[in-house]
């Protein structure tokens, strides 16, 4: 048996992170305590991260948890080879008042012990960051640079993230005040006062195929720091990261004297579907949520006796008005389009275009010059298969692929997608972006216009989201009707992420304004190595929680002061 992890031996170890996690909420600069480079986990960490990972491969993963009637598994990795790993599948009946009975313990510990618990977890899995890179990499086909960064370091920073703001909201209220009223020349009123963050109950969270710890992470972390139990239900195509957290998560438990079945994974059978009947059950009062809009809607309206986190399609758009940085914006853009296959929920989809041309200090370029340059660029970028395979890693599905092949018939294709081969994984299915000419002629979005919404949607694909490596040159007659249509793209179908170019103060200002009324993160002129689609834990808020794409942000106090509520105790004095 492990040795057990006293108090103050988490304070010791983990309180300047938690400290410094505080500031950086509060002062929004750089900062973060996981190294995004391989080789900061020393020499042998490469190897010995893949030797455990191909451990895990063909065996049982042991869980030891309540509730195991029978095995299932089947996940197959993007990049060709089955996993073979079999998982423990739970009866809930069983499972979940196991979950709720280590719950008075763990809210009676407070928030500073649960926060440092969190933490100790969080270091344990980022010694591991190599196995976990590999665990993304096979499940979600992200080349594993990126599923190295984005499924180990930045998604260890997001669960961090939430941890602080969960301690920072939990701490805002005293846990004791004595309270006295004057009453003139009578004795005081006089009352002592207790102030307890009770947690809901237990929290469901919902894994996506694409990012499993990155959008994982923060609401485990914000359910567990609050003090509720945390069932996980993974994406059937991406169990294993989401699998090895909880077995992580609950040797911790153990070893700080808690009770392990806090926290349990629940994996479904082949067709099963068990994410709709978890969630309307009684003892599930969280859920957060990240995947279709069709499944994000289902839950808000039916699982009314959970407070229910979701993140859901959303067409997210760039305006393209001018630059002083042709060259820049080029390769910014294509980076953009093809990093990890555009499978992000923060790629741009739609590239609103100007039809008469846009102003840059390459001289003036029309809207067909703008169009074949930005092709040139992603062509020239994506030019040797290998760095193509490492930046656009593999098709996570075969929804994307077929998306994909259907994008010659949704217009002109000004860049047409073409497979690549992976040099160390033949099977792989990885394929370039496709760009396709669009006319934003007002007729064809305007609600005040001949077309129906409903209709739209249909007869004009930029309209809807078209997640994948396929995004649209949309020609529109001005800036003015790009603002326009931005406006309404972000009020009917929501936006993660709006980015734009432009010279003008003017335009500038508009921006923010449409940004600002339809609450959607806004990302100027960038030509640089920081990216439209890439944000940063502690600085920037990952969507907003305000149009329909999310009804969330990661991370801010409202993602997680509603997973707890402030229960007050009056005793007289």
């Amino acid at each position: 048996m492990a040795a057990q992890l006293s108090p103050q031996q988490l304070a010791e170890k983990h309180r300047p992170t938690l400290d410094r996690a505080l500031d950086a909420v509060r002062t929004r600069a750089y900062w973060s305590p996981h190294p995004e480079h391989p080789k900061a986990y020393g020499e042998n960490a490469p190897a010995d991260g893949l030797a455990a990972f191909e451990a895990l491969r063909g065996t049982p993963f042991e869980l030891d948890q309540p509730g195991t009637d029978g095995w299932t598994g089947g996940e197959i990795s993007p990049y060709g080879p089955a996993l073979g790993i079999e998982y423990p599948h739970a009866d809930p009946d069983v499972l979940l008042p196991a979950m709720r009975a280590g719950m008075g313990a763990w809210r009676a510990a407070g928030p500073e012990t649960r926060a440092l618990v969190c933490l100790e977890i969080l270091a344990r899995i980022s010694a591991r960051t190599h196995e976990f890179a590999h665990t993304v990499m096979h499940t979600s086909g992200q080349a594993f640079m990126m599923a190295f960064q984005a499924g180990g370091p930045h998604a260890q920073d997001r669960g961090l993230e939430a941890v602080a703001y969960a301690y920072q909201e939990q701490t805002r209220t005293p846990a004791a005040a004595d309270w006295s009223k004057p009453q003139g020349k009578r004795d005081p009123l006089e009352l002592r006062k207790t102030f307890t963050a009770a947690p809901r109950g237990i929290a469901l969270l919902i894994g996506c195929n694409t990012f499993p710890t990155w959008n994982g992470y923060p609401g485990l972390f914000a359910s567990l720091a609050t003090g509720n139990p945390v069932l996980v239900k993974p994406h059937p195509r991406a169990v294993l990261p989401l699998a090895l957290t909880v077995r992580t998560v609950r040797e911790v438990l153990a070893e700080t004297g808690f009770d392990p079945n806090l926290v349990a994974l629940a994996v479904e059978r082949p067709g099963e579907g068990i994410a709709k009947a978890l969630a309307v059950r009684p003892e599930i009062r969280i859920i957060d949520y990240t995947g279709s809009t069709a499944f994000g809607d289902w839950l808000e309206t039916h699982a009314r006796q959970a407070q229910v986190y979701t993140e859901k399609a959303g067409v997210n758009t760039v305006v393209i008005d001018s630059t002083d940085d042709y060259r820049g914006m080029l390769a910014n853009l294509a980076f953009s389009l093809s990093l990890y296959s555009g499978q992000m929920c923060t790629t741009p989809q739609n590239l609103l275009i100007p039809r008469d041309g846009i102003a840059t200090d390459a001289g003036e370029k029309s809207y067909d010059e703008v169009v074949a340059d930005l092709a040139a660029a992603v062509t020239k970028l994506l030019g040797d298969d290998t760095r193509a395979a490492g930046l656009l890693g593999a098709l996570v599905n075969p929804g994307v692929k077929a998306r994909l092949d259907d994008a010659a018939g949704l217009g002109d294709l000004a860049l047409a997608s073409r497979a690549v081969t992976h040099p160390d994984f033949p099977d792989a299915v990885v394929r370039t972006p496709a760009l396709v000419k669009a006319d934003g002629a007002r007729k064809a979005w305007d609600s005040d216009g001949t077309t129906a919404a409903e209709t739209a949607e249909t007869e004009v694909p930029y309209l809807s989201e078209c997640f994948g490596p396929v995004s649209f040159a949309v020609a529109v007659d001005s800036t003015a009707d790009a603002l326009d249509l931005l406006r309404r793209t972000v009020r009917d179908k929501g936006a993660m992420t709006v980015g734009a170019y432009t010279t003008s103060p003017a335009t500038e200002r508009a921006l923010e304004d449409v940004c600002l009324d339809e609450s959607a993160q806004l990302s100027l002129n960038l030509t640089g190595g920081v990216y439209v689609n890439q944000t940063a834990a502690f600085s920037d808020f990952h969507g907003s929680g305000g149009n329909p794409a999310a009804n969330a942000a990661l991370c801010d106090a409202a993602f997680v002061a509603n997973r707890f509520r402030v229960i007050e105790v009056r005793r007289q004095a």
